[in-house]
């Protein structure tokens, strides 16, 4: 079957297409003919080597299409049941078919959404809600804070807060052309992330944030922390700047009455595959209803390195999906 390997680590350009073998369900796992594959800043850590991963290697952490086949013990899926599906325990979604746990896969019966759409929710829509309402512990009414607003995860997180009753939520765009971009997506404000510190007392009425999701790190991880409340939380969940870690001193948050914690899908989907697997099916179902707007942009598969070049340059808004069958 075709795929896009990473042969090496390295620039996008070591993207290759390649002839894999087709891989076959395990117990508990199916096969599915791919449609969609998203594209996602994970697959660009993978190809940089920052993610140890075993080459040559098949990237791709989400996919639509249809059930090709069902593994042992399997139940309540079948052969040509359209589907979007997380594959990010093992990746291999850049591929005409891949293979993951049945847990991590949401049937699309039914649903008004698209293939094309529904690759774009099952690791930025899923994460949304397990970091806001597992992770972060969401109250009605609470403010909310996002990094990265305008971006794939950032575009599914303020929408994901307002549904599981946020009060205000706020975002940060890396630039002024994202601005509204986020808007778009539902932000109360949105202003730009240098200019964040200037910003949080009027944006709170002088109280800080009850929540901040960051995904940034470098400087946007300490003004995180310090625009959070009293019994803020703070989320991190990526290190998109590349910079270098940003230590949080455990006697600042005793003091502060803080809290940070971290949030990995891959590693979450891998130990609660089935927990995973229901935030996944919450958040087709918010796709599917409208309650979740996706924005997507379409690129076929040839054209990962692109893909992955345009990710890198922080100027993507909502995600791009590649679209594997034609």
């Amino acid at each position: 079957m075709r795929a896009v390997t990473i042969p090496g680590f390295g620039g996008a350009d070591v993207l290759r297409q390649a002839e894999v073998e087709v891989p076959e369900p395990g117990p508990g796992q199916v096969s599915i003919d791919v449609a969609y594959a998203g594209a996602n800043f994970a697959e660009v850590l993978y190809r940089r080597g920052v993610v140890d991963v075993p080459l040559p290697f098949v990237p791709g952490i989400e996919v639509s299409g249809h059930v090709r086949a069902v593994g042992p013990d399997v139940e309540g899926l079948r052969r040509g049941q359209p589907v979007a599906a997380l594959t990010i325990v093992d990746s291999g979604g850049y591929a005409e078919v891949a293979v993951t746990s049945a847990d991590l896969v949401a049937p699309l019966d039914g649903l008004d959404l698209g293939l094309d759409v529904a690759a774009a929710v099952p690791s930025n829509g899923t994460t949304a809600f397990l970091v806001l309402d597992r992770v972060a512990r969401i109250e009605p009414g609470e403010t909310v804070l996002v990094h990265a607003a305008a971006g794939g995860v950032g575009s599914q997180l303020g929408q994901a807060a307002r549904l599981l009753g946020a009060g205000r939520v706020a975002g940060t765009v890396g630039g002024p052309a994202k601005i509204e971009a986020a808007r778009g997506f539902g932000y109360d404000d949105v202003v730009l992330r240098e200019a964040l510190p200037g910003e949080v007392a009027g944006l709170t009425g002088g109280r800080g944030f009850d929540i901040v999701v960051d995904m940034v790190g470098g400087p946007a991880r300490r003004a995180s922390l310090d625009a959070l409340a009293p019994m803020g939380r703070m989320v991190v969940m990526g290190n998109a700047s590349g910079a270098d870690d940003v230590g949080v001193p455990a006697n600042e948050l005793w003091f502060t009455n803080k809290t940070v914690s971290g949030f990995n899908l891959a590693a979450f989907a891998g130990v609660a595959p089935a927990e995973a697997g229901r935030a996944l099916r919450r958040a087709v179902a918010a796709a599917a209803s409208g309650d979740l707007r996706v924005q997507v942009e379409e690129l076929p598969l040839a054209q990962a390195a692109e893909a992955h070049r345009r990710i890198e340059s922080g100027a993507t808004t909502g995600k791009l999906v590649l679209a594997v069958r034609g």
